[in-house]
């Protein structure tokens, strides 16, 4: 990109002809984190946050807090290290992935009218190849992301983790569609879900194929997405980076969209 392209750029930021949108759900004590079957695994802690100064006697001119929670909590980012499928990546961290990567053209595909009448539904290779008949075909180096309007249910961890006996129920891809999606070459995969899989994932093949056919790939996930309906299928630019923790494998992020206004 040429001075000239970054100064228009900065530019239409200024002008407000490009509109930055927020994806990022609000963290806070209050943010759904993901329950697993505690014969599987240690499940991630609720979000805490402990007060160090409030402009009292321990900083009286100044207000600070320190936080409890875990890397894969609120909308955030999985790195390729956070599956044993990716485990051996060298630059598979949160602190080793090239900046470069943070930066991406985004495809939104929009499943909310399917995700309405079926909180089970999955994304299959037809469906993204019947809106790439529509829109165009997923470019290399970009992110795709499936749009069902889940994050309206942020605000009530039940209704957004939308578990019963028969375990979770949630929209997602499936293991054909994340392989169809790998063979376009593309930076990553993200979803409005609290995981990047859908509710049944564990029973498919692989179980839980976003993250186990992604990160083997060296490839990169986000979870609990917001405001896709704002974002066109094509054209906006994504900007989500993760905090830079030393071998992390995850972490929360401020998920952030260009988009022509």
């Amino acid at each position: 990109m040429s001075a000239t392209a970054l100064t228009q750029l900065a530019s239409a930021l200024l002008s407000g002809s490009v509109k930055v949108i927020d994806l990022t759900a609000p963290l806070g004590p209050e943010t759904p984190v993901i329950k697993l079957p505690p014969e599987i695994a240690v499940n991630t802690p609720e979000v805490k946050v402990h007060n160090i100064s409030h402009y009292d006697k321990n900083g009286p001119f100044w207000a600070w807090n320190w936080l409890e929670l875990g890397e894969h909590t609120g909308t955030h980012f999985d790195a390729p290290v956070h599956w044993i499928t990716g485990k051996d990546y060298q630059d598979g961290t949160t602190d080793r992935i090239p900046a470069q990567n943070f930066v991406a053209p985004v495809n939104v595909i929009d499943c909310s009218a399917e995700s309405a009448a079926n909180p089970d539904y999955l994304l299959t290779p037809e469906a993204i190849k019947a809106w790439e008949a529509k829109h165009g075909e997923i470019e290399a180096g970009s992110w795709v992301l499936m749009r069902t309007d889940w994050y309206k249910r942020n605000g009530s961890a039940e209704t957004f983790l939308n578990a019963d006996a028969n375990g979770p129920h949630s929209p997602g891809p499936t293991p054909e569609a994340i392989e169809y999606i790998l063979s376009k070459g593309v930076v990553g995969w993200g979803t409005e879900t609290i995981g990047t899989d859908a509710g049944a994932a564990g029973g498919m093949n692989p179980p839980f194929p976003a993250h186990n056919l992604m990160h083997k790939a060296n490839k990169y996930g986000l979870a609990s997405l917001c405001h896709l309906d704002q974002l066109p299928p094509k054209g906006a630019v994504l900007i989500a980076a993760p905090l830079k923790f030393v071998n992390g494998t995850g972490s929360p992020i401020r998920a952030l969209a260009l988009v022509a206004g």
